[in-house]
């Protein structure tokens, strides 16, 4: 573990081959995961990259003090980042050599910003990349977003309302149908994680209100407290581990 952070530290702080050792040494788990998307249409080993990228950018955002097994926060990464892929490459087909060249931009672009204090220039982005301006131009514009179905439009104290919930006959069971089991092990993993987080009195309020589907006040009743007080800590609770995913 000691060494594992040690190489998560040093990645962060741009070394390479400590980098390119996290990649090297989970590439299995890369491979574990393209699996399950077998008989989609796409070549396995093209889906193997897309799922090396996802797993660039979980050792890139993963944060030590979550606690968190480094695997729990790579696998949802990995996988969303093969979902995203299938999603969209039906509606807008973008080359391998594009989406690596964004994911370069878009790592240079950060690490610029740090150092400068402000937005680089793209001749700034093109000597830290080695692209040339036309290929930086060409990688942006391949690699914006297509509108999405899951596109939050409305949100408000942590409730979001997505564009699909507004599509009427939209289907989307047939969405979240796919892969079920698959998925909820992934869930119960995080959930049992973020869960170990909280002390007694917090894990009992949400294991009441979110598991056994409790109202406030069924709960303020059980944990001698006031349904304002249960309300404010579910609050709090919910604030501080939305903060740790």
């Amino acid at each position: 573990m000691e060494r594992f952070a040690e190489l998560i530290q040093l990645a962060h702080e741009g070394d390479k081959s400590a980098r390119d050792a996290l990649v090297s040494e989970n590439l299995g788990l890369v491979r574990a995961i393209t699996r399950r998307f077998d008989n989609r249409g796409h070549d396995r080993e093209e889906l193997f990259q897309i799922g090396c990228i996802g797993l660039m950018k979980a050792i890139d955002k993963f944060d030590l003090s979550l606690k968190l097994a480094f695997s729990t926060y790579a696998v949802p990464v990995i996988t969303g980042e093969i979902r995203r892929f299938l999603r969209d490459d039906g509606m807008v087909k973008v080359s391998r050599t594009l989406k690596e060249n964004a994911y370069k931009i878009y790592k240079a672009r950060e690490m610029l910003c740090r150092e400068l204090g402000r937005e680089p220039s793209l001749a700034e982005v093109s000597a830290a990349t080695e692209l040339s301006l036309e290929e930086i131009v060409m990688a942006t514009e391949a690699s914006r977003e297509v509108e999405s179905i899951y596109q939050p439009i409305y949100e408000k104290d942590g409730d979001e309302l997505l564009m699909i919930d507004q599509i009427s006959g939209s289907g989307r069971e047939d969405f979240t149908r796919e892969e079920p089991e698959k998925e909820a092990v992934l869930n119960q993993m995080v959930i049992d994680q973020l869960l170990g987080l909280l002390n007694e009195q917090e894990r009992k309020l949400i294991e009441l209100r979110y598991f056994e589907n409790k109202t406030q006040v069924e709960v303020a009743g059980e944990l001698d407290m006031t349904q304002v007080q249960v309300s404010r800590l579910e609050k709090k609770i919910l604030l501080r581990l939305r903060e740790k995913i």
